[in-house]
């Protein structure tokens, strides 16, 4: 029998009371507004209602924010034990997540932010309040719009089993391991993703690297981009895209979106022509597929070079080369003169095969992982989330007393 199930049936045999938050609340209240712009370097820590979202998780112990409180007009406080809301996001299911604080400082509460003051165990509650029956519960009755709210009276009537304090310790204590060794995983599998990644780009560039005195290849030849290919713009003038579409639509983003009809049916390698994925952004596309004006079709169109080996080639040394090349202004862009002067060595054409097999086999080891090893993570972290709710599930003391 595990410490936990001891203490349950000695200090709770016929059940554990369940109570909603009003109940155990010794106070709770909403934080005041503190703007983005009143967000300092140094000065009073506080948190703001997004960080509950993006950078804290079940506790915390160090705020990421500061501000000069001489210039707040309200200020609400939080403390050791207090367990934090936010009461306004984007999405129905994460509506008032909650963590808790076990710093020692006094800090500051934002706008949208709910402080519960209790005498529970700080981070028992936010254990609790993280588990499918009570993300139920804080999204009950509340509708999907582009902003979701909550408040203080919802956050009263959240109703969560309160055990002896002894279990609510041992609890945290189990969940504290289980939560670290899934961080030490994830850490592990992000690690093993990196090192693959940069193990590819290293064979990748040695590969592509063809001057004598760095060891490559010297039966080759350097030929300009425009003596290789056609070079030219899409000619969509639309971003719009449909989902069920024949064929694909490029863009100036990461991933192509679809379209119905089509202006092209070759294969060809795409690039953003300005902004942010300039030097970045590439895809291999065979077959029939749009364009949008804003983003550059290479075409190869010599049997010389095959046009997959010019893709990895691409990936490989143009962004160093457009970087230094480039036309700055307010946005980034590459200019058509830029492309066609891009340098591209010619070996023969087996030559060009075997990296080409090479570099596709490596990529799919690395997009095996990248595929794999997040869904490695996501089942561990499903496999924790049904641990920590069966381990939060407690038998309802009939007549609502606990020993």
């Amino acid at each position: 029998m595990s410490k936990l199930d001891e203490l349950i049936r000695e200090l709770c045999p016929d059940g554990v009371e369940y109570k909603t938050l009003g109940e155990i609340a010794v106070d709770i209240y909403r934080g005041a507004g503190i703007t983005r712009d009143q967000v300092t370097v140094e000065g009073t820590s506080c948190v703001r209602y997004g960080e509950i979202y993006t950078t804290y998780g079940v506790w915390f112990d160090k705020c990421v924010s500061h501000t000069d409180e001489a210039k707040l007009t309200s200020k609400k406080y939080f403390e050791y034990g207090d367990v934090l809301f936010a009461i306004t996001g984007e999405s129905v299911d994460d509506i008032a997540k909650c963590c808790a604080y076990i710093g020692h400082e006094k800090c500051l509460a934002g706008g949208d932010i709910v402080v519960l003051k209790h005498n529970q165990d700080p981070k028992y509650l936010s254990y609790v309040l993280a588990t499918t029956d009570a993300r139920q519960q804080k999204s009950k009755g509340k509708v999907k719009s582009k902003v979701v709210h909550s408040s203080v009276p919802a956050i009263r009537e959240i109703k969560v089993p309160i055990p002896p304090i002894e279990i609510q310790r041992e609890i945290v204590r189990i969940l504290d391991d289980y939560t670290e060794n899934i961080v030490k995983l994830q850490n592990q599998l992000t690690a093993e993703i990196t090192a693959r990644q940069k193990q590819y780009e290293f064979y990748r560039d040695k590969l592509l690297t063809f001057d004598v005195l760095r060891g490559g290849t010297i039966d080759f030849q350097w030929r300009m981009l425009c003596e290789i290919a056609d070079i030219s713009t899409g000619n969509s003038n639309t971003n719009e895209a449909v989902e069920d579409g024949k064929y694909p639509f490029f863009v100036r983003s990461q991933e192509p979106l679809r379209k119905n009809d089509f202006e092209y049916d070759e294969a060809a390698i795409i690039t953003a022509g300005d902004g942010v994925g300039v030097g970045k952004v590439y895809h291999y596309v065979k077959g029939r597929y749009a364009l949008h004006q804003r983003a550059y079709r290479i075409h190869i169109n010599t049997p010389e070079v095959m046009p997959k080996y010019y893709f990895h080639y691409m990936k490989a040394k143009f962004l160093p080369y457009i970087q230094k090349t480039m036309f700055q202004g307010s946005v980034a862009s590459i200019r058509r003169p830029m492309l066609n002067a891009f340098p591209v060595p010619v070996p023969p054409l087996d030559v060009q095969n075997r990296i080409v097999n090479v570099l596709d086999n490596f990529e799919k080891i690395c997009s095996d992982l990248n595929i794999g090893l997040p869904a490695e993570i996501e089942a561990r972290q499903k496999q924790y989330e049904y641990y920590r709710d069966k381990l939060l599930s407690f038998k309802e003391h009939e007549d609502g007393l606990s020993n």
